[in-house]
């Protein structure tokens, strides 16, 4: 029997900054030996989130939050009080900013909050880079839930947290799509597969949107198709939002990749933790390949429920970025441009002509949740399984094939547009310069469409939403 392989289709870049990340080599050029003891290191954002990790148990109770600043190529770490850790931490190259407010201190009025202001439509997170909570509320939250949020927020005080408003309405999105399918009570829904994973007991599974797990039990990779796979774990609302669902053929074929199409793939080869500041990407089924920073961690985002009118569908534990979203786009991939796995779409606000903030998932809590792992879930990935046939994936080519304008040549050489920040500073070159269609990083990239499969009518309609659309970030499809 002919084996199905399931690979994540990443549609059309929408921005230039993207061409550089198919080359994962393109921003090595990181400055090792210029440190010395109480010198401000310059990192990569990948090494940036590795030193924070470290530093994080080195300082204990002292740390309060850390951030990449992608123009210094530095990482940031907050420390309540000083002392010897606080000097190992500037000897091991960070720069080292006292603060008034610990990680308790935050926890604690992110706890006052849950509290007493759990109210559709609003949303807050810690952001390291103002040492404070700030909380968002969306345009349902009027009158007196406004008053009530207003006044928690003054309760904890200026200097913990910050109220703002923002466009459109957090709530959870069930549409259509154009990844994986799948028909529930009250029409058709569409999601988009996060990333290929290896379940504990072997067989090869996907993980996406814990939303689009509670939404339908089976999923297709057509609309119209046969069922393929079946969700095995589902978590949504409560700690996080994420589903594992097994494919129904253990012989399917689930590499540990990004199909960014016309031959062009990106290896994922390891879940990190994210780091505010840092560039990620993220690739939806509506909407395609955006990019932007990491904005917040931690963050608890407060859904309308869609089956209590007088109900609320908190989740907690999410990652809030500047990236865009829109319907459809739920369950899809965050990751970094050297081939790190971030998070899972869960919703967001605004739309991709307008911009927003969008919140993810976590993908190493996911992991550890369901007890699945990053990889090969019966094929092997490796240089070149499940880039096509003749895709001979990643690797120093980064999947990017013969004609994906990658290489050496990719645009860019060694300088791939930009270095970390992946032909764009803090925003790679998205929004109005997306670059787009086939103009970005060669002719080869992203040939399909700016929208990667936008043309399927999305629901454009703004707000947050579940993105439950999914990108087409995992479409999975049958070989």
């Amino acid at each position: 029997m002919p084996k199905r392989k399931a690979a994540i289709a990443v549609g059309g870049v929408a921005a230039l900054g993207a061409a550089a990340l198919l080359l994962p080599n393109a921003n090595a050029s990181q400055d090792k030996d210029a440190a010395t003891a109480g010198t401000a290191r310059t990192l990569r954002a990948t090494d940036a989130t590795t030193l924070a990790a470290q530093l994080k148990q080195s300082l204990g109770g002292q740390f309060a939050g850390s951030y990449y600043d992608s123009a210094k190529r530095q990482l940031v770490v907050n420390a309540v009080g000083d002392g010897a850790a606080v000097a190992r931490a500037k000897s091991a190259g960070a720069v080292v900013r006292q603060v008034e407010n610990s990680t308790a201190d935050l926890q604690s009025a992110a706890k006052t909050l849950r509290t007493k202001a759990a109210i559709p439509g609003t949303a807050w997170a810690v952001d390291p880079r103002t040492n404070k909570v700030i909380v968002s509320a969306d345009s349902t939250v009027t009158g007196a839930k406004w008053d009530r949020l207003e006044s928690t927020v003054a309760g904890l005080g200026s200097g913990t947290a910050t109220l703002k408003k923002t466009g459109g309405t957090f709530k959870p999105f069930v549409s259509g799509g154009d990844a994986i399918f799948s028909q529930a009570q009250g029409g058709g829904v569409r999601c988009s597969l996060g990333f290929n994973v290896t379940a504990s007991d072997g067989s090869p599974a996907f993980l996406t949107a814990g939303h689009c797990g509670v939404a339908a039990k089976e999923w297709s990779d057509s609309q119209t198709g046969q069922p393929i796979a079946t969700v095995d774990q589902a978590t949504f609302p409560g700690e996080g939002d994420f589903s594992l669902v097994k494919y129904d053929d253990p012989a399917t074929q689930a590499p540990s990749e990004v199909n960014a199409g016309n031959g062009q793939v990106v290896a994922i080869t390891q879940a990190a933790e994210a780091t505010v500041g840092s560039t990620v990407f993220r690739m939806g089924s509506t909407t395609g390949l955006h990019d932007g920073q990491v904005t917040g961690l931690d963050a608890t985002v407060n859904f309308q429920s869609e089956t209590d009118p007088n109900g609320v569908d908190t989740v907690t534990g999410l990652i809030q970025t500047d990236v865009c979203a829109e319907p459809g786009d739920s369950g899809g991939s965050l990751f970094t441009q050297e081939g790190a796995a971030i998070g899972l779409t869960s919703g967001g606000s605004g739309d991709c002509t307008n911009g927003g903030e969008t919140f993810f998932q976590p993908v190493t809590t996911a992991l550890a949740a369901t007890g699945a792992t990053l990889g090969d879930g019966g094929a092997g990935a490796g240089a070149g399984a499940g880039a096509g046939d003749d895709q001979a994936a990643a690797g120093g080519q980064a999947g990017a094939g013969d004609q994906a304008g990658a290489g050496d040549q990719a645009g860019a050489g060694d300088q791939a547009g930009a270095g970390d920040q992946a032909g764009a500073g803090d925003q790679a070159g998205a929004g109005d310069q997306a670059g787009a269609g086939d103009q970005a990083g060669g002719d080869q990239i992203g040939g399909a469409d700016d929208q990667a499969g936008a043309g399927a009518g999305a629901a454009q309609e703004q707000g947050t939403k579940h993105h439950h659309r999914n990108r087409q970030q995992g479409g999975t499809s049958a070989n």
